[in-house]
């Protein structure tokens, strides 16, 4: 008998295998009665939509609004992970990445499209054609604006902050654990990560099927292919999905941050082209007049349902209340993306970005193509472009026919396309493996390779039997329980936040007091005399040091299992006291380097300084806060400092609700 070796995996059981049988439920039942699922779940999300879209406007509205406020609240500068970390990423990647991953292949599908069919929908062909093309812009810049982003934003803090400051897996279970304690590492957070893979797994799979079509569009328009045919189809999956799977195991790192950076430098390209060989005085007053009009209308458009203008009613549900679904369908696989690179920026920054910078962006984008489209529909193809406004797969090709090199600027979308498609496809493949371990730093390859093909076969089964439709749906019926979910993310992140403000703007107890003018003329020579790095060790050797063993001694006496830490190269020293439940306290002195500045250098009126650095002992805690200098500290007022922090500590520990900050044990599975 020949003995197979044992494949290694890093699924977690309870979240994959429930998630594929689902997936593969749904979308066998899509693919095999196509019309009767579609038809099914049109029921559904259409009594959705009609009966509860007042329940997608007020949480997009306070999605907003709730981020606005923390960004210009106190807790705006606390740090995505420890108060010393850094991000991960340049600002250009880190934009570029979250920027592809959450628009990407609708931004070509719909930069044309959507503007085109608010401009000749029949319910706005009363209007003047010039309120016509305000309202396109308005309503693009609506759908594509601060609101869509908001979604994603919340999404995307929660998971960071929870993952990144509590140290806790990178999982929607984590937001929670405010509310939910220890109880999501149980059944209840597999549910949560099984909602959260497959409602990624599908809004992928839909968006990769018509991104598929848009390309194959593409390569007729240019005489590359002869037809539209499933074939075709099968070959541009394979290709791309292909190129996907070697950029996913490649990592974020490489692959991903790579493509991310191609494409936006691509579309950027893209985008002048047309602004600068198109109708140029017309688009850019245009985009200053649309961003006036956007600002004006916002708190209108923010709070409309349409209630008093019936006739606009199968609009706002086709489009507005669809957008809002569709965003928070999304945002469990955009925001986990977006928090796996955002590690290390502060909350007032990662809104900041997160909101108005690719907002901004889509507005520019939208100015440029849309507007030029109606104006080429008005000035140039005598309404050609109006008429194609219900085939958005060709419009985009259509409208690149009225610019000069039509045929090199098609290929050139058509690779942006492509490469939307790779990262949208690399990025889904890396959060679905993500969700699917509960963030296991590192997977066997062959698990990347498993999402990536079951992608490219289901979204061919899917294009084969015509059963997108259906699938699109049924994600847009996933929405609205979601929606509840991130309202709970925000209750759980407020709660979190005022939690961890506090517990770091916590004082030291009255009962300390200052060190007196005892040793004055002491004092006075430390503090106008520069250290160099010896004098500095030899501080921690002796001075800080003996106080430690002092303390030792001490709590050793007391039976409380003390121990001291030493390193070198930067020297430092720190102690240590033990604890099964809560985390260990610490606290340490550590050799530290500061610049001193060229004009102090040369001033007259202090001590010669040799080199422009100066050292000093830092003392620093087990809980990352902010430390600072104790060369002026004696031996025993250091014994003093370390025991007031030392009775701040057990004053933390003895309050229940610091327990997500202090749990030794919640800090190992976060490990």
């Amino acid at each position: 008998m020949i003995k197979l070796p044992k494949l290694r995996t890093t699924f977690n059981k309870g979240v994959t295998l429930p998630s594929l049988l689902f997936i593969i439920f749904i979308t066998l039942l899509s693919a095999i009665y196509p019309k009767l699922t579609e038809n099914a779940l049109n029921i559904i999300k259409g009594f959705i939509f009609v009966n509860l879209n007042w329940v997608y406007v007020w949480a997009v509205t306070i999605f907003v609004i709730f981020l606005v406020y923390l960004m210009f609240s106190k807790y705006g500068n606390i740090k995505l992970g420890k108060n010393d970390s850094k991000p991960e990423y340049s600002f250009f990647s880190w934009i570029s990445m979250l920027f592809a991953a959450g628009m990407g292949i609708g931004l070509m599908y719909f930069s044309v499209a959507e503007p085109m069919q608010h401009y000749s929908n029949e319910i706005f062909s009363g209007s003047h054609y010039i309120n016509r093309a305000k309202n396109a812009q308005l309503y693009t810049f609506f759908h594509w604006g601060i609101h869509a982003w908001a979604i994603y934003g919340i999404v995307g803090l929660s998971l960071s902050y929870f993952a990144y400051r509590y140290r806790l897996p990178l999982s929607l279970r984590s937001c929670f654990y405010p509310l939910l304690k220890n109880r999501i590492n149980g059944k209840l957070g597999n549910a949560i990560d099984i909602f959260a893979l497959c409602s990624t797994f599908f809004g992928i799979t839909t968006t990769l099927g018509f991104g598929v079509v848009q390309i194959n569009s593409g390569l007729q328009t240019l005489n590359i292919v002869s037809d539209n045919s499933f074939t075709n189809q099968i070959l541009i999956v394979s290709i791309l999905v292909t190129i996907s799977i070697i950029s996913a195991v490649a990592g974020v790192n490489k692959g991903v941050k790579l493509l991310s950076n191609i494409n936006i430098i691509s579309v950027i390209i893209l985008l002048l082209f047309v602004l600068l060989l198109g109708p140029t005085v017309y688009l850019l007053g245009s985009f200053t007049e649309g961003i006036g009009n956007y600002i004006n209308n916002f708190f209108n458009l923010t709070f409309s349902t349409h209630v008093y203008e019936e006739e606009t009613l199968p609009w706002f549900y086709n489009w507005t209340i669809l957008y809002w679904a569709w965003w928070i369908s999304w945002s469990p696989y955009v925001g986990l993306f977006i928090a796996k690179i955002s590690k290390g920026r502060t909350i007032k920054e990662f809104i900041s970005a997160v909101l108005i910078l690719p907002t901004l962006f889509n507005f520019i984008w939208m100015s440029v193509f849309g507007n030029s489209a109606i104006w080429f529909d008005l000035h140039n193809a005598k309404g050609a472009l109006s008429r194609l406004a219900d085939n958005p797969d060709a419009l985009m090709f259509r409208f690149l026919e009225y610019l000069p090199f039509p045929a090199i600027v098609s290929f050139l979308v058509i690779a942006i396309i492509i490469i939307f498609f790779v990262t949208s496809a690399d990025s889904g493949i890396f959060v679905m493996n993500s969700i699917a371990t509960k963030n296991a730093k590192i997977s066997p390859k062959w698990q990347t390779v498993l999402w990536g093909c079951l992608l490219a076969v289901l979204s061919l089964f899917l294009l084969n039997a015509g059963g997108l439709k259906a699938l699109q749906s049924m994600t847009l019926i996933t929405a609205l329980p979601f929606s509840v979910i991130i309202i709970l993310f925000m209750i759980s992140l407020t709660k979190a936040l005022t939690i961890d403000r506090n517990y770091y703007d916590r004082q030291f107890s009255v009962s300390t007091v200052s060190w007196s003018g005892e040793f004055w003329k002491e004092r006075l020579k430390q503090i106008i005399s520069f250290n160099d790095k010896n004098t500095v060790d030899d501080f921690i050797e002796t001075k800080v040091k003996r106080a430690f063993i002092e303390l030792q001694e001490e709590f050793n006496s007391n039976e409380m299992e003390t121990k001291i830490n030493e390193y070198e190269n930067p020297k430092r020293v720190e102690i240590e006291i033990h604890y099964d439940i809560v985390n260990n306290f610490i606290y340490g002195v550590e050799n530290k380097s500061r610049s001193v500045s060229e004009y102090l250098i040369n001033e007259n009126n202090l001590p010669d300084i040799d080199e422009n650095k100066t050292f000093y002992p830092y003392a620093y805690f087990g809980d990352a806060r902010e430390g600072y200098d104790v060369r002026l500290f004696t031996k025993n007022e250091l014994i003093s400092d370390v025991l007031k922090h030392y009775e701040r500590f057990i004053e933390i520990i003895t309050e229940q609700k610091n327990e997500m900050f202090i749990s030794s044990n919640n800090n190992q599975k976060m490990k």
